[in-house]
């Protein structure tokens, strides 16, 4: 009995040891890649406008999602992704940059040409958009940082199938319509379907949003022009050695999510589509666009040689003022707007590295793979910086201030993580409430309203406004965080618990100088109350939309983590009249 017991166990073991090998075989270890061998590409530009007779007019695009092969490295074998593209022949992991002018509307269909299957795997557990005959991958377009009407927006439930075969239950238009009538700036577009954004994500469907306006923008005088101006995509992946994208196929909490983890990270770090790619550069100013889409990673920027950066915006709007900064940190879904000057620099090269723990702000310290993101090749020639006739001015853009006196209403939003018996996370909810509970947030069109946004949780949540921009006022540490959490846990009342001061008193932190501006996504602290101003109207002109925003099926807010976002920490945004 005893020599079978112990056969048995070596079997066993033998089995998992096995296991563990194939594991260990079939995923990517990072260092097997040379870092900075790749060239940084730049992404194909579309124009979201058309010019007749010299003067620019509305445009309609065609851009679709296709199932192709993408090389993320040069020793890596092709790897298949979804892409956006014009066609086929040219989709690009990230998508074509759209370049829009203020004031012109561009109108896109974004067509799904995507296979019956998923390249990765997904969790029917959660929320999520399935057709009624399983077939087919749903996906629906967000344009970050859009003002537009509700069904251009890519609400969560407005997904559909290739060739529009299964469609959503707030699915309505083919097309959508793209005003332009906000601020100049940065945006990105990416997939929003219900329980799957994290996922079609990870597969390769984002890409980049620019708003210019001649007018305002070239007495700037910032670096522009295609050599000068770069939009920067970053995000992280793994691999198996077969080139394909790794993602777990087992959750955390296996018998209640078969497959959703609260976070992906990534082993390697990806810029423009490649892996630690590297760009040479002139000894003169360079403007660099850059946005983090991953799915959960926090990056904190900074040189190795020292050099700085010059935040000239923040998401999609410009500051009043450039402010110079050593480190910048970028949530999931944040834009940083900056000039970086090489002329300052000593050394013939620089890296520019992330020091960000994962998860955010309490995990494991970043590693040399994760720790790089791309390489500066200086050229030396001191003649260079003598043609760059670029500047940094003094003042930038003088949007109205928000003031506490414009709110009109005051909302309070609890952040809470529900945990199983093991203490592993299960789901997490926005107020104590599901995605599917009626909307509680229901502004005004025009409106200006104070959030209390309190963070019950260990993670640090990027808050994304759908439609909404807002100023963050401060952040205010939690009193007695615990007893906090038990009033949310028995009367799930964000309004109630707060005014029982609980979450009062504690220290203040103050915004950072670079992220006083208008913002679109916001870091909110975990055990703290942060305090936001949001605008439901245009900053630079507080006029009101010329669309009616109360329309079907509305908008959403939700943490920008992927992962948390997919598995309920979203919430219904309804306007009002």
């Amino acid at each position: 009995m005893a020599f079978a017991s112990s056969l048995l166990i070596t079997t066993l073991l033998g089995g998992v040891l096995a296991a563990v090998i194939r594991a260990e075989d079939v995923l990517l270890n990072p260092s097997k890649l040379e870092m900075f061998v790749d060239e940084l590409p730049d992404m194909p530009r579309i124009q979201g406008f058309q010019l007749v007779r010299g003067l620019p007019r509305r445009r309609s695009l065609n851009i679709g999602m296709y199932n192709v092969l993408w090389k993320f490295h040069r020793d890596l074998p092709p790897t298949p992704v979804f892409a956006y593209g014009a066609s086929r022949s040219t989709a690009t992991v990230p998508g074509p940059t759209i370049e829009a002018l203020h004031g012109v509307d561009t109108y896109l269909t974004w067509l799904n040409y995507l296979p019956p299957k998923h390249i990765l795997p997904w969790d029917p557990t959660i929320p999520t958009a399935v057709p009624s005959d399983k077939k087919g991958i749903p996906t629906v377009v967000h344009l970050h940082g859009g003002i537009h009407e509700p069904w251009s927006d890519g609400h969560a439930d407005s997904w559909y199938t290739s060739g529009f075969r299964h469609t959503g239950p707030t699915w309505t238009n083919k097309t959508y319509r793209y005003h332009n009538l906000q601020q100049p700036g940065t945006l990105w577009y990416h997939d929003h379907a219900m329980g799957l954004t994290r996922v079609n994500l990870l597969a390769g469907l984002v890409g980049a949003y620019v708003i210019r306006q001649p007018e305002i923008e070239s007495p700037l005088g910032l670096p522009s022009g295609d050599e000068f101006d770069r939009v920067l995509v970053v995000f992280d992946r793994s691999f198996r050695v077969d080139g394909s994208l790794y993602m777990n196929s087992t959750g955390n909490n296996p018998s209640i999510h078969p497959q959703w983890q609260p976070e992906y990270f990534g082993d390697a770090i990806i810029v423009n589509g490649k892996a630690w790619p590297y760009m040479k550069v002139r000894r003169r100013r360079y403007r660099f666009r850059i946005i983090n889409a991953s799915n959960a990673r926090f990056f904190q920027l900074l040189f190795t040689n020292g050099l700085k950066f010059t935040v000239v915006a923040s998401d999609s709007a410009y500051l009043r003022r450039p402010v110079e900064a050593r480190e910048v940190l970028l949530a999931p879904s944040e834009i940083a707007d900056v000039v970086v000057d090489f002329s300052k620099s000593k050394a013939g090269t620089t890296v520019l590295a992330n020091n960000a723990s994962y998860p955010y702000p309490s995990g494991d310290p970043v590693n040399e793979a994760n720790g790089r993101v791309i390489k500066f090749i200086v050229e030396q020639s001191p003649e260079e910086y003598s043609s760059d006739t670029s500047k940094v001015p003094k003042w930038l853009t003088r949007y109205p201030r928000a003031r506490l006196s414009e709110a009109s209403q005051t909302r309070y939003i609890a952040m809470f993580e529900y945990t199983s018996p093991a203490d592993k996370p299960t789901h997490l909810y926005l107020n104590g409430l599901p995605y599917s509970a009626p909307a509680t947030e229901t502004p005004r069109a025009g409106a200006t309203e104070l959030w209390y946004v309190i963070n019950l949780t260990g993670d640090n949540h990027p808050l994304h406004i759908h439609l909404g921009l807002f100023t963050v006022m401060d952040q205010t540490e939690i009193q007695d965080g615990e007893k906090f959490k038990d009033c949310m846990t028995n009367l799930k009342d964000a309004v109630r618990c707060h005014l029982s001061r609980h979450a009062s008193g504690g220290r203040k932190v103050a915004v950072s100088a670079h992220e006083r501006g208008w913002k679109n996504v916001y870091k909110m602290m975990p055990g703290y109350v942060t305090r936001v101003l949001v605008r439901f109207s245009y900053i630079h002109s507080n006029s009101s939309y010329p669309f009616d925003p109360t329309s079907e099926p509305g908008y959403v807010y939700h943490c920008h983590i992927l992962d948390h976002e997919d598995n309920n920490m979203m919430r219904p945004l309804k306007l009002i009249k």
